[in-house]
């Protein structure tokens, strides 16, 4: 089943069960694949499975950072519903890497990419994004990626 089949079946349950807040973030979900495909049409581009959990990523992102600025402004009403949109998103995610299974998986793509230096960085860090795109965060790996090849 793809991603695109999950999301369909999980927005006809949530209208079923008549959940409100999730039906809402499947939507946000919906609307934001919608955004992309159509981006995309002038390229002649698809929205496959990979392009999605890209979308998923940035989405969980965006709130994580609103749901901060909410927390922070004592907005918490807010912060709740970010979070809320959060572990819904979050259920058509990977399994997020553990910090051991991060370091593994850079040094095996350091070996697959043959990288000696810092120059090389680029091409392991399109090693894991064609790999473990969704189960890591890439801006917190580019630091770890940077030591090991120094």
């Amino acid at each position: 089943m793809t991603m695109r089949d999950q999301l369909q079946t999980a927005l006809k349950e949530a209208m079923k069960a008549k959940a409100a807040d999730r039906l809402s973030a499947l939507r946000l979900i919906n609307a934001a694949i919608k955004d992309r495909e159509i981006a995309l049409r002038t390229e002649g581009g698809e929205v496959d499975d990979a392009a999605i959990l890209a979308i998923l990523g940035k989405m969980v992102k965006q709130r994580q950072e609103s749901a901060r600025a909410y927390e922070e402004g004592g907005r918490l009403e807010l912060a709740e519903k970010e979070l809320a949109e959060i572990a819904v998103i979050s259920e058509f995610l990977p399994r997020q890497l553990s910090g051991d299974e991060v370091a593994q998986a850079i040094r095996a793509a350091i070996a697959e990419a043959g990288a000696a230096s810092i120059r090389d960085m680029g091409k392991v860090m399109a090693v894991l994004k064609a790999k473990y795109t969704g189960q890591m965060d890439f801006g917190a790996v580019g630091p770890t990626v940077k030591d090991m090849l120094a």
